[in-house]
């Protein structure tokens, strides 16, 4: 009478690995969202990881013109209250604008 509990325990471990196992019914749609889901992953493009990575050196040579062309100003501004407007300082602060929204806008990524 001993075996009858160690019969019992093999018979329920048996019948568990022999069952098929049952899975849940889906839902209708669900397998379509579903594969409406995975499609639309595959038409997005991937993410644009270029901008995260900032060119460390051409941004130093950026800031580093950038002072040099402001530290150029203060000297035309002399030569302007003397009457005399000197040729490229126009160009110098457009120079100085452009560069000064460009590394804005590379470290703002």
């Amino acid at each position: 009478m001993q075996l009858q509990p160690f019969v019992v325990i093999l018979f329920l471990v048996a019948a568990s690995v022999a069952a098929p196992a049952q899975s849940t019914p889906i839902r209708p749609g669900i397998r379509q969202a579903d594969q409406a889901e995975a499609q639309t992953e595959k038409n997005l493009p991937p993410p644009d990881n270029a901008h995260t990575r900032i060119d460390l050196v051409k941004v130093s040579h950026e800031a580093d013109e950038l002072a040099r062309l402001a530290q150029s100003i203060p000297p035309d501004v002399a030569t302007i209250q003397r009457g005399i407007l000197p040729k490229d300082v126009l160009e110098k602060l457009k120079q100085i604008e452009k560069l000064s929204k460009h590394l804005r806008s590379e470290l703002e990524h």
